[in-house]
């Protein structure tokens, strides 16, 4: 599943292509808005907010829609966001994973395999991103207050497992496998140490510096060590039988358990991260 910052870096690009364009043509292929037409708005923006994608739209002259409208879009595993310059076409293979069509006087953008596709009244984004907790990019709160409120929504259960915690979007929105996995190792923490153990406030300060890093000019996206060069470009994610690139120990992983949000594929150096 994309992580925070890639749909953050997702949201950026569609904003550069499409904001402020008026959309001549859309197609929702879900059935529950299969008969939506938001031919005749403009699109005003596109933000995230956390893995979410909030594509938010004004009524224009002829427009079907009366109210500003966001279109709300999750990735989850398989979802994706193109957009073609005018002229092109996608190729006939991936016709069958279309799921939105948003034809501008320009680009058009198509998202495929969407897993999550709904309209909502702009005034009522926090009926579908409201249960987030803070946005680790968002611009919304300053880091401090990000960081303030993330520790005081994870210390709420101090008996669950740190990595598990971290990943729950309802405590900080934007952490993914990864992120969870390198973030442990870099505070020198077992992924199932209890947070009530964790010394939260510097865990979830880096988390913030870390993302930022990764959607700032640096031009290396989620590289956790400083080394761009394949296989080195994170401490312990993916390194499953690898010596650890600081101490030399096996890196070693967990497998995943369907259905247990507990219970995520984690890698780790047992070493560098004891208990």
């Amino acid at each position: 599943m994309p992580e925070g910052d890639t749909v953050f870096l997702l949201a950026r690009r569609l904003h550069a292509r499409l904001a402020g364009r008026p959309v001549h043509r859309s197609d929702l292929r879900v059935p529950r808005f299969a008969t939506a037409d938001l031919s005749g708005t403009r699109l005003v923006e596109v933000v995230s907010r956390g893995k979410h994608l909030l594509t938010r739209l004004v009524p224009g002259e002829g427009a079907a829609l009366t109210e500003p409208t966001t279109l709300h879009t999750h990735l989850r595993m398989d979802g994706e966001w193109t957009v073609l310059g005018p002229g092109k076409r996608l190729p006939a293979r991936l016709q069958p994973d279309v799921r939105v069509v948003l034809e501008t006087d320009g680009p058009t953008a198509l998202a495929l395999r969407m897993p999550v596709v709904e309209l909502v009244p702009t005034a009522l984004e926090h009926t579908v991103v409201g249960h987030l907790g803070p946005d680790l990019l968002g611009a919304d709160l300053s880091v401090d207050e990000r960081v303030e409120r993330s520790v005081a929504n994870l210390a709420r259960r101090p008996e669950r497992g740190i990595k598990a915690a971290l990943l729950d979007q309802r405590n900080l929105a934007g952490i993914g496998n990864l992120w969870a996995d390198e973030l442990c190792f870099l505070r020198g923490r077992s992924p199932w140490a209890p947070v009530g153990d964790v010394d939260l406030p510097p865990l979830v300060r880096l988390a913030v510096k870390m993302l930022t890093f990764s959607v700032g000019p640096s031009r290396a996206p989620q590289v956790t060590t400083g080394d761009t060069r394949p296989g080195r470009q994170h401490w312990v994610s993916g390194r499953a039988g690898k010596p650890c690139l600081r101490c030399g120990t096996t890196v070693l992983v967990e497998a995943e358990v369907p259905g247990d949000p507990e219970r995520r594929r984690t890698w780790w150096c047992p070493h560098c991260q004891p208990g």
